[in-house]
């Protein structure tokens, strides 16, 4: 049945993925409501390079699950989507400035990451685009004329990606909130402090100051804070994966003489984050990303030994001359990371209530596939994108790989951390260290549950509280 033109929506969350949901919602005739902070704390579409990365985001890891190449199709899908979103955008929310910021990608494989990882996933990226007919071109990255690494950590091999682009992240909030408002839709700056639920249905949303925003449908996507709002679905969340925050910095940059690349340029992604990047935005500025660390709560500001790493390998790997570029800005976002890596998206233990979120770092490629599927599920109770119900947010883990597959993943993302640091050991040393952390994870992981087994990232991160978190979730689904 159609939503008729008296349905009310409360959408939580104002980065890319609420955003997007706020906005089609409204578009198709809800009356909506979008909740959240305007200076956006913690979002993590503020801080994105908002590359619209398919192929360029292909790891080993992922392609090791049928839930993992569930998600790759997930991003294929999505990036079809792009062109008409950017057109829609420009229509509604009366800005005609394209979202687009680079065209193509470029993907190099240069010395200072890790065989088993950067050279891992370069191959995976190779042969996902062979398996998918996606068209692609080998190039000498000394031909690349934006291109000046230091020589130590120069590039051996790369390849272009005609159909990766990117685009400005700023620009696309700025335009979905013109475009809501447009639409009719409205805007409440001010932060949820959670769902109202009333007889096994979502009835609205309570705001800290202690408003109550009543509405038909409730759509949380809040990001790494989203669970925190359902305390009145206890039971339901639950059995939910728990989240914690992928935090991660980046920068924009004024090159010296404004000069950029026409294309992102990046490696394959690297030890528990994404690959080191470069995106040209507008007048002269070039983003630079990304750090990812995992943390129990959201970070706020970062930490200067992260910014420090960044733009260090940003000059050897990227540019020399970027050390004579001026720091524009310094960008902090933390990515929603499920229990077991997968999005939590679809129906939330009432009626009425939905969530997207732990989408990782794909949420802003992501989102208007996500905004379309929602706003299916709302208006007709089904969507077009089946096989998306297996990440549906009441699950028990999804798993990423067999638990030996997981082990070997974080030994040999660890390892390759210290070659990012440029750590000088002996050559004796490393063979010494996988065999101790082989055992340590394994011993850690066999700890944790007979058969259910985190994500790499989080084995490598365990604290007393994510043990706690992940243990509570497991039992959920072991009785």
């Amino acid at each position: 049945m159609h939503a008729g033109p008296r349905q009310t929506a409360v959408v939580v969350g104002n980065g890319a993925v609420g955003a997007s949901i706020a906005y089609e919602l409204s578009s198709r005739g809800f009356h909506v409501t979008r909740v959240g902070r305007e200076n956006r704390p913690y979002a993590a579409s503020l801080a994105a390079g908002a590359m619209l990365g398919c192929f360029g985001e292909v790891t080993t890891s992922l392609l090791a699950s049928e839930h993992g190449r569930a998600k790759l199709d997930m991003d294929h899908r999505a990036r079809r989507y792009w062109t008409e979103w950017d057109e829609r955008l420009s229509q509604d929310s009366g800005d005609t400035r394209t979202l687009f910021s680079a065209d193509g990608t470029f993907v190099l494989l240069n010395t200072m990451g890790s065989a088993p990882v950067d050279s891992g996933n370069y191959r995976a990226i190779e042969a996902t685009l062979r398996e998918y007919k996606e068209p692609y071109e080998t190039v000498d990255p000394e031909d690349l004329d934006w291109l000046a690494p230091n020589d130590l950590s120069r590039s051996l091999r790369g390849m272009f990606l005609p159909g990766e682009h990117a685009v400005d992240s700023h620009r696309l909030l700025v335009k979905l909130d013109q475009a809501l408002v447009k639409t009719g839709g409205k805007i409440v700056d001010a932060e949820a402090l959670g769902v109202r639920v009333t007889n096994g249905r979502a009835t609205g949303v309570e705001l800290v100051g202690g408003e109550v925003l009543s509405a038909d449908h409730v759509v949380v996507a809040a990001g790494a804070q989203s669970l925190t709002l359902l305390d009145q679905v206890a039971e339901a969340r639950a059995q939910m994966p728990p989240m914690v925050s992928g935090y991660g910095v980046s920068a924009l940059v004024e090159t010296e003489d404004r000069a950029l690349p026409s294309s992102v340029v990046r490696t394959p992604n690297r030890a528990f984050a994404c690959g080191l990047h470069a995106v040209p935005r507008a007048d002269g500025v070039l983003y630079l990303g990304a750090t990812n660390i995992i943390s129990e709560q959201p970070r706020r500001f970062a930490a200067v030994g992260d910014l420090q790493f960044l733009l260090g390998c940003a000059v050897d790997q990227l540019h020399t001359n970027l050390s004579e570029s001026s720091l524009l800005s310094v960008q902090v976002g933390n990515r929603p990371v499920p229990a077991d890596g997968f999005p939590l998206i679809g129906a939330a233990g009432a009626e009425g209530l939905w969530l997207a979120t732990g989408t990782y770092r794909d949420g802003l490629h992501q989102s208007p596939l996500l905004a379309r599927h929602i706003a299916a599920l709302i208006e007709d109770g089904a969507s077009e994108y089946d096989f998306l119900s297996s990440f549906s947010p009441v699950r028990a883990p999804l798993a990423t790989g067999t638990r030996e597959q997981v082990v070997t993943t974080t030994v040999e993302h660890m390892m390759a951390t210290g070659y990012e640091y440029r750590w000088s050991v002996a050559p004796e040393w490393p063979p010494r260290i996988e065999r101790h952390l082989r055992r340590f994870y394994a011993a850690l992981v066999d700890e944790l549950h007979p058969s259910f087994t985190p994500p790499a990232e989080l084995v490598a991160a365990m604290t007393d509280g994510i043990r706690e978190s992940l243990m509570r979730y497991y039992g959920a689904w072991s009785s």
